[in-house]
């Protein structure tokens, strides 16, 4: 099996916490490093958040977590408390003490003590991993606004040839989820996402018409918390397995509360951020386009929103950047295999999760 050689970056949230546990634990991804950025919740959040989420799921010794940036390039920085809690991860249970030492332990660190930036780990380590050529070409992914990703693109453009593709989570072709028209990880840094776009290096993008087929219905919560039951309860929910399957269903049950009273979802919610991991691990499972995207950037009533080029309106060329088809949108995928893969990365991950030993601090 080939794997693929992954940079994460992260703003958790309940969605990009299933992404780090697939990340983690799907045996096709060589994870990198985790930065995180502003977005769900405020930047100090979003990173301790990944250090727990990253120590809860059995993260491999040698990825670290890398704090980036805490605002959007040029807009003021907006956070989602109503659908994640104030904290980004409202109301989920078990996970290490923010501020215990093993959760401080997975901050990278200079030699004098500070911690080292995700423009620095991703720049060094992504190098690192190219070898000028001679090495692996590593797959960015973004689950939440690419402020970090733009400045990476723009300070390092000599190290593109170094990326495969980037893949984020965000965007909708023809609709939105936090203005009528804009998704909220596009309309947290819009500026960002077009200077990624423009970059001359393969993307997809996975909108929330694809992620929003990824529901966790009351069926997929209940083998989450116990794989080995025989018939699904007429009502309610079976008791959790081990530590983190309840951990997890307490994820769910906040994120299908808060996607219920805003959005309006009964079956459950959707699981945006993880079919990144998904895509990249089994690209099979998805059916996918080229067309030529932009972010609108200065509309009122628009702003955030991804145009999409169905109709070929746009003359292009046959590059990723600036002037070609610049993006493979995704269109659909395999809901039911994609569970199938999410369901064999819990049980992988409850084998190793120390949250079932009871011994962190």
């Amino acid at each position: 099996m080939k794997k693929k050689y992954v940079w994460l970056d992260v703003d958790p949230g309940h969605d990009d916490a299933t992404a780090i546990m697939l990340a983690v634990n799907s045996p096709e991804i060589h994870l990198l490093g985790v930065s995180t950025t502003h977005g769900n919740a405020s930047s100090d959040h979003t990173a301790i958040n990944a250090a727990r989420c990253l120590l809860a799921f059995g993260g491999p010794s040698h990825v670290r977590v890398y704090p980036g940036s805490n605002e959007p390039l040029l807009l003021p920085a907006r956070h989602d408390p109503e659908i994640h809690g104030i904290d980004g991860l409202g109301g989920v249970e078990g996970l290490p003490e923010a501020n215990s030492s093993a959760v401080a332990a997975l901050f990278a660190q200079n030699e004098d003590g500070t911690q080292v930036r995700a423009l620095e780990g991703m720049s060094k380590i992504i190098k690192e991993t190219w070898k000028n050529g001679s090495g692996h070409q590593v797959t960015v992914i973004s689950t939440g606004p690419m402020t970090n990703i733009a400045n990476f693109v723009s300070v390092y453009s000599d190290l593109l040839p170094a990326v495969e593709e980037f893949v984020f989570m965000g965007g909708g072709v023809g609709m939105g989820n936090r203005s009528s028209v804009a998704e909220f990880n596009i309309l947290c840094d819009p500026h960002a996402t077009q200077i990624v776009l423009n970059a001359p290096v393969k993307k997809t993008m996975m909108p929330i018409n694809v992620t929003h087929t990824a529901i966790v219905t009351r069926k997929i919560h209940s083998l989450i918390l116990s794989p080995e039951i025989s018939s699904i309860p007429l009502e309610g929910l079976p008791a959790a397995a081990s530590n983190l399957r309840h951990t997890l269903s307490t994820l769910i049950t906040f994120f299908a509360d808060s996607y219920k009273s805003t959005f309006g979802f009964n079956d459950g919610p959707p699981l945006h951020d993880a079919l990144t991991i998904a895509y990249v691990a089994r690209p099979e499972l998805f059916k996918t386009t080229r067309y030529r995207v932009d972010v609108e950037l200065t509309g009122e009533h628009t702003i955030g929103e991804t145009v999409v080029d169905m109709w070929n309106y746009r003359k292009c060329d046959g590059t990723w950047g600036r002037t070609g088809k610049n993006c493979l949108v995704a269109e659909s995928m395999n809901v039911e295999a994609f569970f199938e893969m999410f369901l064999e990365t819990v049980s992988r991950c409850d084998k190793i999760s120390p949250l079932n030993e009871r011994k962190l601090s």
